[in-house]
């Protein structure tokens, strides 16, 4: 009986220093915090780190060949564009092969003609599959683009040639 109360306290004082060597090891980081935040700035403003966002263009889907609905913008983070759709973004399901484009026509869904909504080569590029139906999505836009040249985005089904939506970007 003595032992395993003898084994008890034991145990129980190394758990007890061990908490205190943390407490004492967290405490020590605080002071380190503290002592270098009270440094003073140099005159130089240091470099963010957080990356500068900026918003280029902007536009709200028209639904064509399939409901499409909500906003897409066009923002340019530390020299990279990408196009974003909004949270609320939603289109069809039925859709078996859905792009996102950026198109050359202003009006994309009145410059072609229904069914379909069909798109002439040359007119567009194709930035990459739609990732999902609905929510918010990001997509790179590579460098060699010149946005200038484009002025609509779209949902487009490669495989029937059909325009689910489409957005005029503007400033």
């Amino acid at each position: 009986m003595k032992i395993r109360s003898l084994l008890i306290l034991i145990l129980s004082s190394i758990v007890m220093i061990s908490c205190v060597r943390e407490v004492s090891t967290n405490e020590s980081k605080k002071v380190a915090i503290a002592v270098n935040t009270s440094v003073p700035k140099s005159p130089t403003p240091a470099k963010s780190l957080t990356p500068s966002v900026q918003s280029q263009k902007s536009g709200t889907f028209v639904s064509g060949e399939q409901t499409t609905e909500e906003t897409v913008s066009i923002t340019t983070k530390d020299s990279k564009s990408f196009l974003e759709l909004g949270e609320s973004f939603k289109t069809s399901e039925s859709g078996p092969d859905l792009v996102v484009i950026l198109h050359r026509s202003d009006n994309v869904i009145a410059s072609t003609k229904p069914p379909g909504y069909s798109l002439k080569n040359g007119d567009y590029i194709i930035l990459a599959s739609l990732k999902k139906y609905s929510g918010a999505q990001t997509y790179s836009i590579p460098n060699n683009i010149n946005l200038a040249d484009y002025k609509s985005a779209a949902i487009w089904c490669r495989k029937f040639n059909a325009t689910f939506g489409a957005a005029k970007l503007s400033s």
